[in-house]
């Protein structure tokens, strides 16, 4: 009996929030903020404005564990009732009256808002996606409420508060800042988003007119060119592809510590990790350009039109990830595009070799699943009816729809109309279905000379033993005999012959690409060449001075085995160098530096400390888990680095967490470690 109470009332609460948006159009919300950082306190004053379409005796909001009081409808006291959940007002309310709302709250937001300590600073973000806003400001979780949000934040006056929409006023007093900013259009709740920290930013404008806001630490104004590279090219063709111009105001993009994912396309307020914020080196490795244009793709794919539910995520991040390929396209060409098009196809292969492949439509599939295969949907779908089809269905799609929310069957009717197809067996192959259709994806990858080479060399080695017609016996290159285009096709050649050492030009073809002067093709061999031959040691030491963490990362550790004599040597070249944000570079030479004994010993102990003030709690997470993962190799782990890794047990960032959690778990069943852990995990508790 209790278990069916239990479910009735489940159910009873999942109705209500059913119908909430068939009882009630929130239009406007305004909220005052004061964020006290130091407290994790979030205090506000909340003025609602909405139009009841059912007479009904009740409306909520989303509110998670807040405190209210003074609560107004219409200039009266009201009476509510607070679940810590939801903020209910109950009230006679008629059909097609248009009522108002406001009330103060206190809330310390256990998700949704972070409080980061950046060195010396505090920094405030938000991250709302799916249904989490309403831990700090009462909202609708529901998605297919699209309300007019406009904030105003205070702030001291030495940082700087980012937010949804265009800043109307800011106002000064007292070394105090009130920020104001204006939403002209509604938006799901998930998308409301801000930021505050010391920022510095640079503004540059679309082709049509469209601020582009480009902010940054002010340490970082080195970064901005590489990590922003390209942003006005991608914003300009977006615009021009899509064929809808920009909806919002303008367009802010912010980095952040310790963010939960790579970016977030909160609406015309993109949040990203700092991580991204790149020097020119680190431009060839790991840039920004993607997650930029996936990002931006989003400001129409799930910001103007939304889906209405999980069952149609694939309208949102399979539009992104395929907006984002065109984009991408544009700057590096054909071969970049199919070459992308072939690795999402092998992620997909991997995901159906694993039993674990998912139809579009279900809203359980992996990003895998939602990213890449809706890509690769769009790309055939685009195929089947033509441009100009395809084109006129997306531009009336997103004009029909916009600031509404979407399903499937939206965008196909639109294909259909626009084509005058039936697209039933398309819907079957691709959207319900959870099989990977590789005679499709392969017969299209085989439009390109790129994708093409790479399918054949799955079942057909390039590396094989030809004669020409005197039967004389043909050398491969890999710089002159390979057809142009992109990269990719040199390297998988270069990573066939690092497995085939007996091959007979295997030493002409190894010095050609060491000689080569192609980045990637060197970092091939900096990463393939574990074991060095004596004969290309002075080749390999060169990879040493190459523009890249990746190369220089793997150079230094290789060489470092191979040639224990000359470990000074590497060192001391080598001893400046951090590398990416994480120190990738700077972290494996503490290690190694440690591990050589005869290198500099009686800097020992401070190479040990320094490596252990990288785990520190005000250190970026990626930072933290390269020095927690390399004191792990190194077995060595004194009570500060406990503690650090300890704290770390309890970040906000999941993945972090997670990885904190196993290394600690490791830990203890080391003898050596095991009472301390257990001591410091009690001193924590008390």
């Amino acid at each position: 009996m209790r278990s069916f109470l239990v479910l009735f009332f489940t159910f009873l609460c999942l109705f209500a929030k059913a119908q909430q948006t068939e009882i009630v159009d929130f239009k406007t919300i305004n909220s005052r903020l004061v964020i006290i950082p130091e407290q994790s306190k979030v205090s506000g004053k909340l003025v609602s404005s909405f139009k009841i379409l059912k007479d009904t005796d009740s409306i909520y909001l989303d509110a998670i564990d807040m405190k209210f009081k003074n609560v107004v409808l219409d200039n009266k006291t009201v009476f509510f009732e607070n679940d810590l959940k939801k903020i209910v007002i109950k009230s006679k309310f008629k059909k097609n009256k248009i009522y108002k709302l406001s009330f103060d709250y206190i809330v310390y937001p256990k998700k949704a808002m972070y409080f980061v300590q950046n060195e010396k600073d505090w920094q405030v973000w938000t991250q709302g996606q799916g249904k989490y806003t309403s831990h700090w400001l009462p909202s609708i979780d529901d998605m297919n409420d699209k309300i007019k949000f406009d904030l105003s934040v205070i702030s001291y006056t030495d940082e700087k508060v980012i937010a949804n929409g265009k800043i109307r006023k800011r106002d000064i007093a007292d070394n105090v800042s009130i920020w104001h900013y204006n939403m002209q259009k509604p938006m799901s709740s998930y998308l409301v988003a801000l930021a505050i920290g010391k920022y510095d930013k640079k503004v540059i404008t679309s082709k049509s007119g469209i601020p582009l806001e480009l902010y940054y630490y002010p340490k970082d104004s080195l970064k901005v060119e590489p990590t922003y590279r390209y942003t006005k090219q991608l914003f300009d063709f977006l615009e021009h592809e899509i064929g809808v111009p920009y909806p919002w105001q303008n367009y802010k993009q912010i980095p952040v510590k310790d963010f939960l994912y790579s970016g977030m396309e909160n609406t015309s307020c993109t949040i990203f990790s700092d991580d991204f914020m790149i020097d020119e080196t680190s431009f060839v490795d790991k840039n920004y350009v993607n997650v930029n244009a996936h990002e931006l793709a989003h400001q129409w794919f799930g910001d103007l039109v939304t889906e209405t539910s999980g069952t149609h995520h694939w309208l949102q991040e399979g539009f992104a990830t395929y907006y984002a390929l065109l984009a991408e396209r544009d700057i590096f060409g054909e071969d970049y595009y199919y070459n992308q098009l072939f690795e999402y196809y092998q992620e997909l292969k991997a995901q159906d070799s694993a039993g674990q492949s998912t139809a579009l439509l279900n809203p359980k599939s992996s990003s895998t699943t939602f990213y890449k295969k809706g890509a690769w949907a769009l790309h055939v779908l685009r195929e089947k009816v033509g441009d100009k089809a395809f084109k006129d269905a997306v531009k009336s799609y997103l004009n029909t729809y916009a600031y509404k929310n979407v399903e499937t069957t939206n965008f196909i009717t639109e294909v259909e109309n626009t084509s005058g197809q039936d697209l039933s067996a398309f819907v079957k192959d691709w959207l319900s279905s959870s099989v990977v259709l590789e005679q499709q994806i392969e017969a299209s990858l085989k439009r390109n000379e790129t994708a093409s080479f790479l399918l054949t060399m799955q079942t057909e080695p390039y590396l094989s033993f030809r004669t020409d017609q005197d039967e004389n016996y043909i050398p491969s290159s890999l710089t002159m005999s390979l057809p142009e285009g992109f990269y990719t096709i040199k390297t998988a050649v270069l990573q066939e012959l690092l497995n085939k050492p007996d091959y007979p030009t295997y030493d002409d073809l190894i010095t050609e690409a060491f000689q080569s002067g192609q980045i990637q093709l060197r970092q091939t061999l900096a990463l393939g060449l574990r074991e060095i031959p004596l004969k290309f040691q002075k080749n390999y030491e060169s990879l040493l001075n190459d523009s890249s963490y990746v190369t220089i990362e793997a150079a230094l550790y290789n060489l470092w085995a191979n040639f224990p004599r000359k470990r000074n040597l590497y060192l001391n070249q080598t001893k400046n160098l951090y590398g990416f944000n994480n120190y990738n570079i700077r972290i494996l030479w503490l290690a190694l530096a440690i591990a050589t004994s005869d290198f500099e010993q009686e800097k020992t102990e401070s190479f040990y400390n320094e490596l252990v003030s990288y785990s520190d709690p005000n250190q970026p997470f990626s930072r933290r888990q390269s020095a927690f993962d390399t004191m792990s190799s190194l077995g060595l782990f004194n009570q500060q680095a406990l503690t650090n890794l300890l704290e770390a047990t309890k970040h906000h960032n999941w993945r972090f967490k997670s990885f904190a959690k196993q290394v600690v778990e490791m830990l203890s069943e080391n003898e050596k470690y095991k009472s301390l852990i257990s001591n410091l995990q009690d001193n924590q508790k008390q």
